[in-house]
C-alpha cells in the first residue's frame, strides 16, 4: 500500500538537495540530481537559481514550470535513508 503523506516543509540545503518534511514527522535530505536528465520538464532545474525556487503544491515539492516529484517517491527516499 502506498503511503500518501504530504510534504509540509522544504528547505534548500546545497547543490541539488532539499530537506523534505512530511506531515507525519518523517524528514530527510533528498538529492534531486538523478531527476535532472528525466526529460524536458526537468531541464530548467539544472539552473540552481531556478532549482532553489521550489515550493509546495499538492502535497509535494514543485517548480513553477510544472515539474514535480510524486510525494510517495519522496517519502520512500526519506524513509530509506
Amino acid at each position: 500500500m502506498l503511503n500518501m503523506n504530504d510534504v509540509i516543509k522544504i528547505e534548500y540545503k546545497e547543490d541539488f538537495v532539499y530537506r523534505i518534511v512530511f506531515d507525519d514527522g518523517n524528514s530527510g535530505d533528498v538529492d534531486f540530481t538523478r531527476y535532472l536528465d528525466k526529460g524536458p520538464m526537468f531541464e530548467p532545474l539544472r539552473d540552481k537559481t531556478f532549482f532553489k525556487k521550489a515550493n509546495i503544491e499538492g502535497g509535494t515539492i514543485a517548480w513553477h514550470n510544472g515539474a514535480d516529484i510524486a510525494p510517495e517517491s519522496l517519502y520512500e527516499k526519506v524513509c530509506s535513508n
